[in-house]
């Protein structure tokens, strides 16, 4: 049953971007929250438990420079040479702090070059995670179309593309910037997604080109971040942590001046600390995910709407369906809410009617949406 709660108190649609993971709090027959393309494992126990240990120490201030969580993620990112990179990498308040700041720090650096109006394009995929654009609409960036062929100041990728599922291999990416981005201009590739791929994830990943990163910035004076949100892959959206790997350590140390102290709470800086050691947990993503993303699709299938269109990689962890039908994509959104098993509408924040997004969950979970949504 829904509660009486009123969900759109949930979000100011005049100065926020719609988002998943907030019905849950409304239903008081929850389930399963297939809205969020969190991993369908959960939380990694040893570090949830040490955030819970962490909180014994919340009348200190967590540590101003973010160590020792850093440095282990550091190593989580570059197991052989981290050291030599860890002075690029900037953890945050979830990648949402981090968004804003590499956006207002490249405005700024525009307009010192004299570019009065920067402009700012994401894609080339039709719609992608939304908060890249709401930072720069905000900052006053001219928002180009995502399969404009004009070269912007700023051009920010998600790639894995979330919600749609696109994904360009590391070469193709690297193309990908070298023909979008203005000389002096920056960009921002959003990998939250990636490590999924495998367990080879880093071999087709920014993480590792770094003669690329390091070639865009000596001959062209393009600035390329690469962007984390952690919270997906290891389950944990409400404690919030982000990190940018930036080109330079001056970029770094740009961002980090117009930084506010104390983004990061100490709970969370335990939990990273603990979770990169998990490589158990990641190993039964690897292996289990693509698995669970088959039966969806293939229990999905099953309902006999042959006319569904499915997208996505098959290693993600959601699936970007295409209902074919606005009624009818409204009506899956509403017998998932009523079995307690929500699941993301593509029309809000995404702009797609015909859309639904759902997370890749286990059996039993699945089988509740599944059953929810015979009656269509």
């Amino acid at each position: 049953m829904v509660s009486t709660a009123k969900k759109a108190d949930v979000w100011d649609s005049k100065t926020q971007t719609f988002h998943g993971g907030q019905e849950h709090r409304f239903l008081d027959n929850f389930i399963e929250d297939f809205s969020v393309t969190t991993n369908y494992m959960g939380t990694p126990v040893k570090a949830l438990d040490a955030a819970k240990e962490a909180m014994v120490d919340i009348h200190h201030y967590p540590a101003a420079n973010q160590e020792p969580a850093k440095t282990s993620l550091a190593q989580f990112l570059w197991p052989s040479d981290y050291a030599e990179h860890h002075p690029r990498l900037l953890m945050g308040n979830g990648a949402s702090e981090l968004i804003d700041l590499v956006v207002r720090k490249t405005l700024q650096e525009r307009q010192v070059q004299g570019v009065s109006k920067p402009t700012w394009k994401g894609g080339p995929w039709n719609v992608q995670y939304q908060e890249y654009q709401r930072s720069a609409q905000t900052n006053g960036f001219e928002i180009l179309a995502p399969r404009s062929t004009e070269r912007v100041d700023l051009l920010c990728i998600v790639n894995p593309c979330n919600p749609t599922g696109d994904y360009f291999d590391l070469a193709s990416l690297q193309e990908h910037i070298r023909n979008n981005v203005l000389p002096g201009g920056a960009v921002i590739v959003d990998e939250s997604m990636q490590p999924w791929l495998s367990r080879e994830f880093r071999s087709d990943s920014l993480i590792t080109a770094h003669a690329f990163v390091k070639e865009m910035w000596e001959q062209h004076q393009v600035g390329v971040h690469l962007m984390h949100s952690w919270t997906k892959i290891w389950c944990c959206t409400g404690l919030r942590v982000g990190s940018v790997v930036c080109p330079t350590i001056g970029h770094c140390e740009a961002l980090r001046k117009i930084q506010v102290p104390w983004s990061v709470n100490g709970p969370a800086l335990k939990f990273v600390e603990e979770v990169v050691k998990d490589t158990a947990f990641l190993e039964e993503t690897w292996d289990n995910t693509p698995r669970l993303r088959v039966n969806v699709i293939e229990q999905l299938k099953a309902l006999g709407h042959s006319e569904w269109v499915y997208h996505g990689k098959p290693f993600l962890s959601w699936v970007w369906i295409d209902m074919r039908s606005e009624s009818v994509a409204e009506k899956a959104v509403e017998l998932a809410r009523a079995a307690g098993v929500p699941v993301r509408s593509g029309k809000p924040g995404y702009a797609c009617p015909t859309f639904v997004r759902i997370a890749v969950r286990k059996e039993q979970e699945t089988s509740h949406l599944i059953n929810a949504w015979k009656a269509l």
